[in-house]
């Protein structure tokens, strides 16, 4: 069984995973709006990821005999200056959620709650690939450039790092 102060903090990390995924939605707009289809796919397999991350947590509350709530997520942001501007955002925005785990494990371990611990331990891992992956875009962006001539190829680039993060979802769910 859950505390409530174990429960509270969960149930904000609902609402974080929750306000990711919509913002990852908003910018898979923006993205195709501005003809960045590759970057548009990617972030919407980002969204799908995030709801899938926020379920997750919200499966758990109910099955250690919580209760989960549904969060009002706030509209984000649906415009940006730049591709590189974008991906910075979505960068920062993971480590928020990391710090958000980190304090969340810290909490479970105060709270010698070994179930939580051991549900968040693939959080940790998840936020760590997570942050990996918004870094290697970024210095993909800064090798590249992000002039108009440029915009072409890095929108082909995101669209392969898609690829490969479909490919490696799909072998882990396979085992």
């Amino acid at each position: 069984m859950l505390s409530k102060k174990m429960e509270t903090a969960l149930n904000k990390q609902i609402a974080l995973e929750g306000y990711a995924s919509f913002l990852y939605l908003a910018m898979a707009s923006w993205c195709d709006n501005e003809g960045f289809e590759g970057c548009a796919n990617f972030m919407h397999r980002q969204s799908e990821e995030e709801k899938e991350h926020m379920l997750k947590i919200f499966h758990y509350i109910s099955e250690v005999d919580g209760f989960a709530l549904t969060p009002a997520i706030k509209k984000p942001p649906h415009t940006f200056k730049s591709i590189r501007e974008m991906f910075q955002k979505v960068y920062a925005h993971e480590q928020k959620v990391t710090k958000s785990i980190h304090e969340l494990v810290a909490l479970s371990l105060s709270e010698k709650d070994h179930s939580t611990y051991n549900f968040l331990q693939w959080y940790v891992e998840e936020q760590r690939e997570e942050e990996n992956l918004m870094r290697t875009i970024l210095d993909k962006i800064k090798l590249i450039g992000d002039g108009p001539q440029s915009l072409y190829y890095i929108d082909k680039e995101i669209e392969k790092i898609n690829i490969a993060e479909e490919k490696a979802a799909a072998a882990e769910e396979g085992k």
